[in-house]
């Protein structure tokens, strides 16, 4: 078991776990994961985290077929650049490794931010806090175990 996942179930939240065989070979673990589970990419969302204000790390929870709008999330956050955190500073506040990166029960709770576009969707699958184990939950759940923010995050 994963953080993520015993996080869900101490708080009653339904959601169902996907594992698959990650192909070694691929350039993209989100849209291996949507291949693997046998769903449309738009569906899946990848963990990304970003810095802001020369210190702070924020998550945006974006589809794995989208490119994060770096713009669009300093907006969401209120604040006027951000860039792409570190793996080392991923790692060390998230507690998962790269790929594997779970928005759920991670070290330090950071500023979550989610794409609107999953608003339109009865379920999404994002990761279960390691390679290869992903977790299909819905939207909301997903807003309210990570007391996120709803926002355009995307090109």
């Amino acid at each position: 078991m994963t953080p993520a996942i015993n996080l869900l179930k101490k708080k009653n939240i339904s959601f169902k776990l996907h594992e698959y065989q990650r192909s070694p070979n691929s350039q993209s673990y989100g849209l291996d994961a949507a291949e693997k589970i046998g769903v449309e990419p738009q569906y899946v969302f990848k963990t990304l985290v970003a810095q802001i204000d020369h210190a702070a790390l924020v998550v945006a929870i974006i589809p794995v077929n989208s490119t994060l709008n770096l713009k669009q999330l300093a907006k969401a956050a209120n604040t006027k650049k951000a860039h792409m955190a570190k793996p080392q500073d991923v790692l060390r506040s998230t507690g998962y490794v790269l790929g594997g990166v779970s928005p759920i029960s991670q070290k330090k709770s950071l500023a979550t931010f989610i794409d609107s576009t999953a608003c339109q969707l009865s379920s999404i699958y994002i990761s279960g806090g390691r390679r290869g184990l992903d977790i299909e939950l819905s939207p909301n759940d997903l807003y309210g175990v990570t007391q996120a923010k709803w926002a355009i995050l995307t090109l």
